[in-house]
């Protein structure tokens, strides 16, 4: 996308697919609570069908939804970013310091008495998004190059420190309030498995797309035929994401329905408070509008997929901690939907940014 200004609203300037976003999420998670319901076993058929424990369902779903994303992006021009220490700075700090403090903090304020939720939150506020931070920074006309090189970096500082900090934040700061403690095991190669297969697969996938095609048949006919054509995958990887998990999981939903309340408001006010300092920072640091995009959007996302895995392999799959980890997810996809069009305003009106009109 490149910056256009005219007169029409932002959100007419998506297009069509884009533009009723919103009722295609909720409509998705109505689904999934429906089949959840009326086939109560279906959850734990589709949580079955595992290849080295990654759920295949999921892991579909997903890889649908980032390939079309990463073969999109201009890989020659990612080293212009990589050069920039300012912005890989700020990315780091947000996403490494103050977005896992922030979570933190909330989790305390909110759940005070309810150390195992508490423990989920803090499990997902770690895991810093590898996967749909890359189809919110699409939707808000976002650096995608950008975007490919810091959850890229996101993916190397999990492996190396997950670890370290789940044992950090949830066995040496509790104790500093004398309350209960928590003891996280998992391994650097459990965490590496789940980069590899959710970002290294669509990531390569993507580069070859693109290199190979665009040398036997153009840039031209690469980014106006090619990408145009296999553009809705990622959405429809979206939301059959979304039904798999409500299908999944809406059963525990709907039954502690104050739980998962209680749950969700810390998150929604990390998101808020993240994605609104991320901005905020970067403009004040001087980025354009498509950098403050890309940075905001990986600062306020979260890579579920290893904050539920982390969650289940143990505390056990009916813990509070999983019901956390798993409810991140289903407030996540609304919230960060909502700041789509969020920065799709604040771009318009604080940079002047405008998305080219589409079909």
């Amino acid at each position: 996308m490149t910056a256009r200004v005219t007169g029409a609203p932002v959100v007419k300037q998506l297009s069509t697919l884009d533009r009723f976003l919103p009722i295609w999420i909720f409509a998705a998670m109505a689904l999934g609570l429906i089949l959840g319901r009326a086939l109560p076993g279906l959850g734990a058929v589709l949580d079955s069908v595992r290849i080295a424990d990654v759920s295949v369902p999921i892991a579909i779903g997903l890889l649908a939804m980032m390939y079309p994303v990463l073969a999109k992006v201009k890989y020659e021009t990612i080293g212009q970013h990589m050069a920039d220490r300012k912005l890989i700075g700020t990315s780091l700090l947000l996403n490494w310091v103050i977005g896992p403090v922030v979570m933190l903090a909330l989790a305390w304020l909110f759940l005070p008495d309810l150390p195992a939720y508490r423990n989920g939150l803090v499990l997902i506020g770690l895991a810093r998004c590898i996967a749909m931070v890359l189809i919110w920074n699409s939707l808000a006309c976002g650096s995608g190059e950008l975007a490919a090189v810091l959850v890229a970096l996101n993916s190397v500082f999990q492996i190396l420190t997950y670890s370290v900090l789940g044992w950090f934040f949830l066995t040496v700061v509790p104790g500093w309030f004398g309350a209960e403690t928590a003891v996280v095991h998992v391994t650097m190669w459990a965490i590496a498995k789940s980069v590899l297969i959710f970002l290294g697969i669509p990531l390569l996938a993507g580069y070859l797309t693109r290199q190979i095609l665009t040398a036997r048949r153009g840039d031209a006919w690469y980014t106006q035929t090619f990408i145009p054509r296999i553009g809705p995958l990622a959405l429809i990887g979206l939301l059959y994401t979304i039904v798999l998990m409500f299908a999944m999981q809406g059963d525990r939903i709907i039954r502690l329905p104050v739980d998962v309340l209680r749950i969700a408001l810390p998150l929604l006010v990390y998101f808020a408070v993240m994605f609104g300092l991320a901005f905020t920072l970067s403009k004040k640091l001087g980025f354009d509008y498509q950098r403050t995009a890309a940075l905001s959007f990986t600062a306020a996302g979260n890579n579920f997929e290893l904050a539920i895995a982390v969650a289940v392999a143990t505390f056990g799959i009916s813990s509070g901690e999983a019901l956390a980890a798993v409810v991140g997810p289903l407030v996540e996809v609304p919230a960060l939907v909502g700041l789509v069009y969020v920065s799709l305003w604040a771009g318009r009106r604080y940079f002047g940014f405008t998305p080219e009109p589409q079909g």
